[in-house]
């Protein structure tokens, strides 16, 4: 195959020659070489639409494949056309230059400025200046700036007012600057905690903190927000810039003292756990290792209780049968959380993620309730209150196969609250024989649970210092005698004999001790 420049040489000498230039008819006739200049003529036009050779300098910028293309000739001759490729190429870097810098100038196309208006641009320049004006948004100002403040919560106003019109589609260029603008605002390290640590981890009653630069971040959670919420935003495209380091640092932020913080985290994460099925499964061991690291490790955290209203909704969601990871997660977990200390700031959320789990499968419930008895406190009566409010709730909903799985452990605790010092336990304690639920569960297995409760309420009536736990003692003990008269008389007779047996043998150790003085008496 000849070259280009080789087919054109050719011709060029094919055109010279006297021979082939001269028509013979119009030779002999003694004319003008008419034949000559046509065929010239056609020739220069030939030529001059053959490409010319690039300087080297152009030529080497583009690299050893610097995407030429060939076309064809009919004659089987090869050219290529390195100059309109090159202009393609060119017009292609200058398109995405305007996509992702629009403040750029392409050729024939005036700059988008961040200051402008959405309406003072047309509706192909609009994707431009939002990408432009979250450029602008990315810069973090100083406080002592508040030109520069105003001038980015107007322009972070503007993007919110332009998503929230929902008229636009928005790009992969504009996907990108977004999530690259909230991280720049978002995405930052907590100063240390100088809280004293002398209530032990409680912070129920510390103050909250409120983070001086909410004024704007409350305006980036709204736009980040109303962007994921967005009903034509391509999930796909999406969920390469809202990926697994993304949502890593936005659970960071959960730790945030700022409540109003934690409120908007929380609807976010559950926009995309809702939108993005592929990180479902991350977001949940995400979730699972900041509640280990809490219970094993600091028993620190500040949104604990927002962490786990997003994941009462998430449980409601679950599948049946469930799978084992959905239940690993309950026993590693959830009933864990019943450990720390600060359990009061969030145990109404633990509650209901528990009850959630036990209503999607009822065969849990004793699972929870060995929990429970597990982490039950001992010398915390706060946390007990708790324990017993949250047993009631369970038991509401425990079948009476799961019930004879763990009544006698159960009602051995119950009989200690029962027998509290602390009125509020023991009035708490008292108070769960009113609900018909656990009543009917007591009647049908009264045989095994009377025996176990009836110490604690006949030490109750002679010693507990409470009048109104005194009460509630005796309403309870006229109840199981009408519940069961003849086994209420059996318990009354048989702890008769207990206390008598061991009065007896309390006896034969004090004449014991009596003997053993005198003995040593006797020796010195």
């Amino acid at each position: 195959m000849f070259s280009c420049r080789w087919t054109s040489l050719f011709i060029l000498m094919i055109a010279r020659s006297p021979n082939y230039a001269v028509d013979p008819i119009i030779k002999n006739k003694g004319g003008p070489s008419v034949g000559y200049c046509n065929t010239a003529t056609m020739l220069k036009q030939i030529l001059s639409k053959l490409p010319r050779k690039l300087p080297k300098a152009d030529r080497d910028s583009g690299g050893s494949d610097s995407g030429n293309t060939t076309t064809n000739l009919g004659s089987g001759f090869q050219c290529t056309n390195v100059g309109s490729a090159l202009s393609s190429k060119l017009n292609v870097v200058k398109r995405v230059s305007s996509a992702v810098f629009p403040t750029s100038t392409a050729t024939g196309v005036e700059a988008v400025e961040a200051h402008l208006s959405f309406k003072d641009v047309s509706n192909s320049q609009k994707q431009n200046l939002f990408v432009s004006k979250l450029n602008l948004c990315c810069e973090v100002h100083d406080f002592n700036d508040p030109d520069k403040q105003d001038i980015k919560r107007q322009a972070l106003l503007e993007l919110v007012d332009f998503v929230s019109a929902g008229s636009a589609k928005f790009t992969e260029p504009a996907i990108a600057a977004l999530c690259k603008m909230c991280a720049a605002n978002l995405f930052r390290v907590f100063p240390p905690k100088y809280r004293s640590n002398c209530a032990g981890g409680e912070t129920e009653d510390e103050e909250p903190m409120f983070d001086p630069a909410w004024s704007l971040l409350q305006i980036v959670y709204d736009l980040l927000l109303r962007f994921i919420g967005y009903s034509s935003l391509d999930a796909k495209v999406a969920k390469k810039y809202i990926d697994h380091s993304f949502i890593l640092r936005l659970l960071d932020l959960f730790d945030s003292e700022d409540p109003r913080e934690r409120d908007c985290l929380k609807t976010i994460l559950h926009r995309i756990y809702g939108k993005f099925m592929v990180h479902r499964p991350f977001v949940r061991k995400a979730v699972s290792n900041i509640i280990y690291r809490f219970v094993l490790e600091t028993e620190r955290h500040n949104g604990i209780a927002e962490l786990l209203e997003i994941f009462g909704s998430v449980i409601s969601g679950f599948a049946l049968p469930l799978k084992e990871e959905h239940k690993m997660f309950l026993w590693r977990a959830m009933i864990p959380l019943h450990k720390p200390k600060s359990i009061g700031i969030y145990h109404q959320q633990l509650t209901y993620c528990v009850v959630q789990f036990i209503d999607k499968d009822p065969k849990l419930a004793s699972t929870v309730i060995k929990g429970l008895l597990k982490y039950w406190p001992v010398t915390n009566s706060q946390k007990e209150l708790m324990f017993i409010s949250e047993l009631e709730e369970i038991l509401e909903m425990t079948s009476m196969v799961e019930f004879q799985k763990i009544m006698v452990p159960l009602f051995r605790r119950l009989g200690c609250c029962l027998n509290s010092s602390h009125y509020q336990v023991a009035e708490r304690a008292h108070l769960l024989w009113n609900n018909e639920h656990i009543l009917n569960h007591v009647s049908h297995n009264r045989q095994v649970i009377l025996p176990l409760v009836f110490p604690a309420l006949e030490r109750n009536t002679k010693n507990h210092w409470n009048q109104a736990v005194l009460n509630l003692t005796l309403n309870l003990r006229r109840m199981l005698s009408e519940m069961d008269e003849e086994l209420v008389i059996a318990c009354q007779r048989k702890l008769e004999e207990e206390d008598s047996r061991l009065s007896v043998e309390a006896e034969k150790r004090r004449l014991t001790w009596e003997r053993l003085e005198i003995a040593a008496g006797l020796q010195h």
